[in-house]
């Protein structure tokens, strides 16, 4: 059974940890004539090469020409694009140990859409998940692939079910070749179900994260899907990064007041940093939406932060990718 949030966070009012942080909304270059687009994933390779699923200028690649993977080196200047005609509509993204680039294509539509896909730096592609315009949950295919995350040791888990309400909403698992080894979870409330798993993030001690968007909480499990804890402190989770030190940036785009879509009074958006270890979160980033109760989403979604602590959110509302660093 899930256990209670840690006692030492239990205290804590929401939205009241300090932000450390200054925002820097124009560091990345786009080629000439391109603007970066709705986006929901961004990534950071050994280099210090960040990554971003594009929706090819849009909200959307459904007809477009243009790439939605695009490479930026550490100073975001762009290197190159690639992925152009494979995805409707790019979603979550990760990249694994041996500098793999995956990304989700969240929607299917017309046998095209609902895979994961694997390249390597030069874009070609090394592995693919799921049958293309798949729309159901099934061993070896997905009805909404929101996230995949990889292990050290080439294990794949990704997440399905992206609609509140109705389809899936579980874990499936893979080996390092990309064979169906098993799933767990289901709609609903309760420990260890799931309503719209959103984002997935591993720590140290391999412990499975699973952002739980429409429940308002994390739910950490072991990679069997055996439930281990429920945190809500870190509020609702459109995006999670365990850095390697067990730092846990949680991206939270869409609570609001109103009853409906994003109810979750008392919380506000923005990023929260704190620890994978104790769930103490330690620093609040408010979302700068002047009226979020408005809009369905705002600020970052998709985040990543690179080995010196700065950080990186995907943005669906804004567009583009905001870069978030300490103040002196």
């Amino acid at each position: 059974p899930a256990t209670a949030r840690p006692a030492a966070t239990a205290a804590v009012a929401p939205n009241s940890q300090p932000n450390p942080y200054a925002t820097d909304l124009g560091f990345f270059k786009p080629p000439a004539g391109r603007t970066l687009g709705s986006s929901s994933g961004v990534a950071i390779d050994s280099r210090g090469h960040i990554w971003i699923a594009d929706r090819c200028g849009a909200n959307s690649c459904a007809g477009s020409s243009l790439d939605p993977i695009l490479e930026f080196d550490a100073q975001g200047r762009f290197v190159q694009g690639f992925g152009a005609g494979m995805f409707l509509f790019p979603h979550g993204m990760t990249v694994d140990s041996k500098d793999r680039i995956w990304v989700t294509d969240q929607q299917s539509k017309d046998g095209k859409g609902a895979q994961v896909f694997a390249f390597d730096r030069t874009g070609k592609v090394v592995m693919t998940l799921g049958k293309p315009g798949g729309g159901v949950a099934g061993p070896d295919t997905f009805a909404e692939p929101t996230a995949v995350l990889v292990t050290k040791d080439g294990t794949i888990f990704v997440a399905d079910g992206h609609s509140n309400g109705k389809g899936p909403a579980r874990i499936v698992k893979f080996d390092a070749g990309g064979r169906f080894l098993k799933t767990w979870g289901e709609r609903g409330p309760g420990p260890g179900q799931l309503e719209v798993p959103h984002t997935l993030g591993m720590d140290s001690k391999g412990r499975l994260f699973v952002g739980d968007r429409w429940n308002d909480r994390i739910q950490i499990y072991d990679q069997e899907g055996r439930l281990l804890d429920s945190w809500t402190q870190f509020s609702r989770p459109s995006g999670l990064y365990i850095d390697r030190n067990d730092v846990l940036y949680v991206a939270d785009s869409e609570s609001r007041t109103p009853q409906g879509y994003g109810h979750h009074p008392g919380w506000a958006r923005g990023i929260r940093v704190g620890s994978a270890r104790d769930g103490v979160v330690t620093a609040f980033i408010p979302d700068t939406e002047s009226n979020p109760d408005k809009t369905a989403t705002s600020g970052a979604e998709g985040i990543w932060a690179d080995p010196q602590g700065v950080i990186y959110g995907a943005q669906v509302l804004q567009k583009g990718v905001a870069r978030y660093v300490r103040k002196p």
